[in-house]
């Protein structure tokens, strides 16, 4: 054991007792599932490492095959058992047979891409996240099944772990061409974009803890995501889709393979689909049924989903299809093979979101607040029994708060919670009930010795929100929170714990950079969306100063197909609305949506893209370029664990 209070320390032996117990009541392994993963395996890539196009010194690799080396032989101390179960599984990689014609390339991204041979080349579903891990995906199928074209691509949902590598795949002349057809839910583009885009800068920094993306790969540290490796790096593009599924029950032929549809907006994703492969008994759950309990919110934050329509999908697909499906199949996790496992599964899975909802939602009717429905509800011996109901991505104890969210917001009912203190006011005066920093700390050192480490991660919250400076209560919060990575069976909890837990012992990232959209959604974004992301970071107290403001901006050129979108600033407010215009406009704005976009993605300012020309502008200038001005830039890395 090093003597630097800053490493990582071994498991207490409370922590050691709890994994034993957690062991002790896991579910009976009958080898199903090893030899599910094992199943079809081709080959893999002899170089684990799959370089970026553009290389960095913070992230100079896209994805590396032997991180997860590590994951094999008996469960560390340090690990939860049935997360290092589920880890060595999502550990295996390469190309994998599911069916004749149907193939897979699986552990490469922290998603899985599909091969389907139709008559002249692939069926391609869901191109992975970037260009290197689906290219480095393409070149394996084409090594070992030979070289053929892509003909079709199929995006199962709106998450850029299923279109954003598309480009490793296919040219996007040959879709623009109309060659090559690219299938999406109705809403696809549109939610593609939006999911990430208001919040986009708190998301991406809350995502670094959910993803464990700061923190080294190991026993002590990131071991797996539970619905994947990890999450690569590297470049992603956003090819809109060309067909968009419309209503369940539509069908197409695509290279010559038959599909069916099931439309199932807002579950997993606001777009998503199941379909049905009527020559091949072959069913695709899109990722409403991996091999894992999912998120009903997910810890970076995003909309709550919808538990109850989330099981009604499913009972409708296993009505539709769960007779006559011999394989099951997903864009993460492993397929499931045989007429009584694909039933089975998709009834589990079913239940499963049923259970989450309808419990939490009878609690809530009696009462009960977001923290007592978590204490409340585990689940049943049935859910229980099955390995891929487990909480390795979502928990029970996350999802049915959100589940409260959703129905009732964030309110729990109790009067104390309308205005409470916010942390730093709150942790100055728990530290000073609690008799100051010196007794707060012997007392959290006392719960910490008897194996209490939630309360100790709690009550030490106060003191460093009160006193971020204090050494003492930032390494003892450390030190619980790993205490808590160790004993999750969730990936993400434990990397949450694990990135709390650096940050305290070798402080908050600092690095100054400003957090901005992805270039791929800014291009996807219609023009309502552009504006909109522009006004939710106007400063609006700045802008209030400047009065009431009538513009009209010209995008393009209007007598050649180009739009009007007329902007109204009010009371500090920006109101966008495309295609109307002012009878008597303040100031009227000409240039391509280049400059816009430039404005989104690289923070160009109105008065620098008038300098250069890139923007006209006649009338109020001064007002137009002081309104532009008070767009706030946001950091990408923002103080979570202290003030």
């Amino acid at each position: 054991m090093s003597d630097d209070p800053r490493a990582h320390k071994p498991a207490t032996a409370h922590t050691r007792a709890d994994l034993e117990a957690f062991a002790a009541r896991m579910p009976a392994d009958d080898g199903t599932d090893a030899a599910d993963v094992a199943r079809g395996f081709i080959a893999t890539r002899v170089e684990p490492v799959i370089e970026k196009i553009t290389p960095n010194a913070w992230l100079p690799v896209s994805w590396d095959l032997s991180k997860s080396d590590f994951v094999h032989g008996p469960c560390p101390d340090t690990v939860n058992p049935s997360l290092w179960r589920q880890a060595g599984f999502n550990a295996q990689h390469g190309l994998y047979e599911v069916i004749d014609g149907f193939y897979q390339v699986r552990g490469f991204d922290t998603s899985t891409v599909t091969f389907i041979r139709g008559d002249e080349g692939w069926v391609v579903i869901d191109p992975l996240t970037t260009t290197e891990t689906a290219r480095a995906a393409f070149e394996l199928v084409t090594e070992h099944l030979g070289e053929r074209p892509v003909t079709a691509v199929i995006y199962t949902h709106s998450h850029v772990d299923h279109f954003g590598g598309i480009l490793g795949v296919l040219d996007p002349a040959r879709v623009e061409s109309g060659e090559v057809p690219v299938v999406a839910p109705e809403g696809f583009l549109r939610e593609a974009v939006a999911e990430n885009l208001l919040a986009g800068p708190a998301m991406g920094r809350r995502a670094m803890y959910q993803y464990g993306l700061m923190i080294d790969w190991g026993e002590h540290g990131h071991v797996d995501q539970g619905l994947g490796k990890g999450v690569p790096t590297g470049a992603s593009a956003l090819v809109p889709p060309t067909i968009e599924i419309t209503e369940t029950g539509q069908e197409l032929v695509l290279d010559g393979v038959r599909i069916e549809f099931q439309l199932t907006p807002e579950s997993e994703a606001p777009a998503e689909m199941h379909f049905y492969f009527p020559d091949h008994r072959a069913l695709c759950m899109a990722e409403n049924c991996t091999a894992t309990m999912h998120n009903v919110l997910t810890l970076r934050g995003a909309l709550v989903r919808d538990t109850l329509m989330w099981s009604r999908y499913i009972d409708e697909a296993l009505d539709r299809w769960g007779d006559v499906s011999d394989v099951v199949f997903a864009s993460h996790g492993w397929p499931h093979w045989g007429a009584e496992a694909v039933h089975g599964y998709l009834t589990r899975q079913r239940d499963l979101y049923r259970w989450l909802h309808d419990q939490s939602m009878r609690l809530i009717n009696l009462g009960y607040t977001p923290n007592e429905i978590s204490a409340c509800i585990d689940l049943p011996p049935g859910l229980w029994d099955d390995y891929h109901c487990h909480g390795y991505y979502g928990t029970v104890s996350h999802n049915v708060r959100a589940v409260y969210q959703r129905y009732l917001g964030f309110y729990d009912g109790h009067p104390s919670s309308l205005d409470p203190y916010e942390p730093v006011e709150a942790g100055r005066r728990y530290v000073d009930f609690m008799g100051g920093m010196d007794a707060l700390l012997a007392k959290a050192r006392e719960s910490y010795e008897a194996g209490d480490h939630k309360w100790v991660a709690e009550v030490l919250r106060h003191a460093v929100f009160a006193d971020p400076d204090c050494e003492e209560a930032r390494l003892l919060q450390a030190d619980a929170f790993e205490q808590l990575a160790y004993r999750a069976e969730a990936g993400p909890w434990r990397d949450v714990y694990l990135s709390g837990a650096q940050e305290l012992r070798h402080g908050s990232i600092t690095v100054h950079s400003v957090s901005r959209p992805r270039p791929e959604l800014v291009t996807g974004m219609d023009l309502q969306q552009a504006f909109d992301l522009l006004a939710a970071a106007m400063d609006g107290v700045a802008a209030a100063a400047l009065g009431p403001l009538a513009i009209d901006w010209h995008v393009g050129d209007p007598s050649a197909g180009g739009d009007t979108v007329r902007l109204e600033l009010s009371n500090g407010t920006l109101h966008s609305t495309p295609g109307a215009s002012h009878a008597e406009p303040d100031v009227v704005v000409r240039g391509e949506r280049s400059a816009l976009d430039r404005m989104t993605a690289d923070g160009a300012t109105v008065a620098d893209l008038l300098d250069e020309g890139a923007l006209t502008a006649t009338g109020d200038v001064d007002r137009l370029t002081a309104l532009f001005a008070c767009v706030t830039e946001f950091p990408r890395f923002y103080n979570i664990i202290e003030p």
